[in-house]
């Protein structure tokens, strides 16, 4: 069978795969149209087995929400080079991606990863841009905010991302995304001081008294020094007992309900690549 110019173009727009690929793989498959797009997918395979100890530490983290800012999604795809990670179709694949968590809002990375793109699973479709742009990928990661109002924000590069949720609906733009900012910014380890894991408190406490011990600090007083740490250490590292950002004499919660009595944030996301 023979192929035209026409139908090089047709498998390029199907499979995303690059003109001189395509060519190969029609003329490989003898013109059969279909017999090719399993060629190229079949490449992919074999490059993403070949590249399975590369070390994909390049890529973008986006953040985005739905329409009623109800639900927000957070996904990393990552790449082996800076190159690739700037490409618009990289970009672009990684927002499809983006687009299916939100319609779908599945529970967890593994769920995503077997939603349904274009005839495809998601993992699927991440083997085969292996193949096309012969890199290591990985979707690493993915995370979810549903709360009253969610915000997102994405830093200038694509390399940090973070969701914001908060109490309230309608509240205003700048708000949103001052907290997300703050969130970007200051990396705290939870929202407050009672939704801190129990084993965290319990390693930082170990860590103080370590500390304080080497200083030569009585053993009786070390529980009581360790505790003054503690707190230090909650203020510096729960979001609402930062201080913030954009004004370093009050806190984010000041900040908050200094703007709506009982404004607040319920949860948050936040994902670096640069970390």
């Amino acid at each position: 069978m023979s192929f035209t110019t026409a139908d090089v173009v047709k498998l390029r727009k199907s499979t995303g795969a690059g003109m001189m690929d395509c060519k190969n793989a029609l003329t490989e498959a003898e013109g059969n149209f279909d017999r090719a797009v399993e060629i190229i997918r079949e490449r992919g395979k074999l490059v993403a087995s070949k590249r399975a100890d590369r070390d994909a530490t390049e890529g973008v983290v986006l953040a985005k929400v739905t329409e009623d800012h109800k639900f927000g999604a957070l996904v990393v795809l990552n790449c082996e080079t800076d190159f690739v990670a700037k490409n618009e179709n990289f970009i672009g694949f990684t927002t499809k991606i983006l687009d299916l968590a939100l319609a779908n809002k599945p529970a967890s990375l593994d769920e995503l990863k077997e939603l349904v793109m274009e005839g495809r699973t998601i993992g699927t479709h991440v083997t085969e841009q292996t193949g096309i742009i012969g890199e290591k990928l990985e979707l690493s990661y993915y995370g979810k905010v549903e709360a009253e109002n969610v915000v997102p924000y994405i830093h200038p590069g694509n390399k940090l991302a973070t969701l914001v949720g908060f109490n309230q609906a309608g509240i205003e733009v700048q708000v949103g995304k001052d907290v997300a900012m703050q969130v970007a910014a200051m990396n705290p380890v939870a929202v407050n001081r009672e939704s801190v894991p129990q084993t965290t408190i319990e390693k930082e406490l170990e860590i103080a008294k370590e500390k304080f011990r080497l200083e030569g600090k009585p053993e009786a007083m070390l529980d009581k020094i360790a505790q003054g740490a503690l707190q230090k250490w909650f203020a510096e590292s729960t979001l609402l007992e930062q201080s913030f950002i954009k004004d370093g004499k009050i806190t984010v919660k000041q900040y908050l309900t200094g703007i709506e009595k009982n404004l607040t944030v319920t949860a948050f996301e936040r994902y670096s690549l640069d970390v």
